[in-house]
């Protein structure tokens, strides 16, 4: 044999589960004025599941707490504004109706439009479901979470791509 010295390498056994006793939540703001709808949607989907953080667990509610504030001022991309119906049943007969999401940010609850493009990037299931309690959209930039001290998320500058025009 020659001269040369083996080191043997550890290597780790166990894979890593967070217990819910151990999550740690923490509460961000994130300001939706000209930000693109999709793409702030996918990212808090991200921040609700936990899967920002090294310690993400597929079956444990370890995202954060978000709070949007400005939701009536979110852009869309191209005609998606005011071609995209939705459809939705009064339970009457004959008492379909349809909206497009430019009648919904103008009406009583533009807050709807970011919750319902967030709740469909979310999982379907009792999890996913207790997850969205962890969204809270308003319509102004007002919110009454000022007690849990939230933090600023910056969404905008992370992407040039962020900001409509």
């Amino acid at each position: 044999m020659s001269g040369k010295i083996r080191v043997a390498k550890t290597v780790q056994t166990t894979s890593f589960s967070l217990r819910h006793q151990d999550v740690s939540k923490k509460w961000l703001v994130i300001d939706a004025d000209g930000a693109i709808l999709g793409r702030l949607a996918a990212t808090i989907a991200t921040l609700l599941r936990g899967k920002h953080r090294p310690t993400f667990t597929p079956s444990v509610d370890c995202g954060d707490n978000v709070i949007v504030i400005n939701a009536e001022k979110v852009k869309m991309t191209g005609h998606k504004a005011t071609e995209k119906e939705f459809h939705y049943h009064t339970g009457h007969p004959g008492g379909i109706k349809t909206r497009t999401r430019a009648q919904i940010l103008s009406g009583a609850h533009p807050e709807r439009v970011i919750e319902k493009a967030v709740e469909r990037m979310m999982p379907g299931g009792p999890l996913g479901r207790r997850q969205m309690t962890n969204l809270k959209v308003y319509k102004g930039a007002a919110h009454p979470h000022e007690a849990q001290s939230p933090t600023t998320f910056d969404f905008i500058s992370i992407n040039r791509k962020n900001k409509g025009a």
